[in-house]
């Protein structure tokens, strides 16, 4: 999030992956936010595809689960600590979230057990005026707090530059708080918080504008984000991440000519970057100049040398024209090049190549075991891949594993694991 947001067009599909990936890495909170997202977004612009709704009202459900679970985890932490408040406040935010009969029955146990622990503490504490108890417990979880909010933004930090990480360092408690809360998907929070801090820091040349925007954008407060970007690159007119949310602004407002105006007023120096060539493509693509983007892709790839950002824009754009061949081709070998230098496969392009070779009936062992793989590294998904596998076996003519993987899945699909 924040300086290093990539853009996505936000898509609901595009939205979905961004879910996917928290979800890949048990972030359950910030899951939910881009499903959601993604969800609102589908019901604006597609609401007659019921299959993606489903399939996306079962992941904020099950990420819902997860994110209640870890409250309860949480919850019972703090009990162990003596935190009875505090861990009341995460049943009550565990049992918003669940919809599980089980863990309802198990946070509302829970929630008994703090009440006798809080009222212990009160028969305790008042009769014998021991006053201090409670704000000494108090002091050391603010103080617990503030050593895991500074470890969080300091790793945060870490991944810029270090001239803006002096700057971030320098903007006060106000920035802090609102730089957190944008990591952690509390754009509403931030907004306050980050609207602080540029009345506390009003230099021209700060970065609290770029951050606000980010905020806002998120909120889809377009209106409220555009113009603190126009005058940010007025002042760091360097500021890649500021061009690319203004041309997300421009996308979703179907204003492409103002995104292609931005695009030529860039300063040299970023013209010839890949970004900027991967902004002018998504520019075309979403103005649905699908044949415009696939030259545009191509003419790159064939003037310069591989680049799988490049690549996987342009299988993008193939799809959107109905050249699924070509686009399963590309995922092919963007698989093959990761292989070839022993990189890590993205996920997103394994799961891209499996369901167009799928979906064109192409029921091979290879697809299989990408299915497979996706079921370990993106598990909220897992019950979809046990069904393709299903399909597969059933395909081969192994009625027997064609029965495990679909028993496999309708477990998890009913909440097993």
């Amino acid at each position: 999030m924040g300086f290093l947001k990539i853009f996505s067009g936000k898509t609901p599909q595009d939205l979905e992956q961004r879910g996917d990936s928290f979800a890949q890495t048990d972030a359950w909170g910030k899951a939910k936010i881009e499903y959601e997202k993604a969800l609102s977004k589908l019901e604006k612009k597609s609401p007659q595809n019921d299959a993606f709704k489903r399939r996306l009202q079962k992941k904020i459900s099950q990420t819902k689960e997860n994110l209640a679970g870890e409250h309860k985890k949480t919850a019972e932490d703090m009990l162990e600590a003596g935190f009875f408040e505090d861990a009341r406040q995460y049943v009550g935010l565990a049992l918003e979230l669940t919809e599980n009969s089980q863990l309802k029955d198990e946070l509302q146990e829970l929630s008994q057990n703090l009440d006798q622990h809080i009222n212990k503490q009160i028969q305790l504490e008042f009769p014998e005026f021991k006053v201090f108890d409670r704000p000494e417990k108090e002091l050391i979880r603010q103080e617990k707090k503030q050593e895991d909010d500074d470890e969080e933004l300091r790793a945060l930090l870490g991944r810029l530059p270090d001239e803006i990480q002096d700057a971030y360092l320098n903007y006060g408690d106000a920035f802090k708080a609102g730089y957190l809360a944008l990591n952690q998907g509390n754009f509403e929070q931030a907004v306050s918080h980050l609207s602080k801090a540029m009345q506390d820091h009003p230099a021209p040349d700060s970065y609290i504008p770029l951050e606000l925007a980010t905020a806002y954008v998120n909120l889809d407060k377009y209106d409220d984000a555009r113009p603190l970007l126009e005058d940010f690159i007025q002042q760091r007119p360097d500021a890649l991440p500021a061009y690319q949310m203004l041309c997300e602004i421009f996308w979703e407002q179907n204003t492409f000519e103002k995104a292609d105006q931005l695009l030529s007023s860039v300063p040299q120096e970023l013209a010839e970057s890949v970004a900027m060539y991967l902004l002018r493509g998504e520019t075309l693509y979403h103005a649905e100049k699908y044949a415009e983007a696939k030259l545009y892709y191509q003419k790159f790839l064939k003037e310069y040398e591989w680049n799988e950002p490049i690549a996987k824009a342009l299988a993008k754009t193939h799809e959107a024209l109905g050249e699924m061949a070509n686009a399963r081709n590309i995922y092919r070998q963007i698989m093959d090049q990761c292989r070839s230098c022993r990189a890590r496969i993205d996920p997103f392009v394994k799961l891209k190549y499996a369901d167009l070779c799928f979906s064109s009936g192409l029921y091979t062992t290879e697809v299989l075991e990408l299915y497979l793989s996706l079921a370990q590294e993106m598990p909220v998904n897992a019950a979809e891949y046990y069904q393709k596998i299903s399909r597969i076996y059933s395909a081969q003519g192994n009625e027997t594993e064609a029965r495990r993987f679909q028993l496999i899945a309708e477990k998890l699909e009913n909440g097993g694991s």
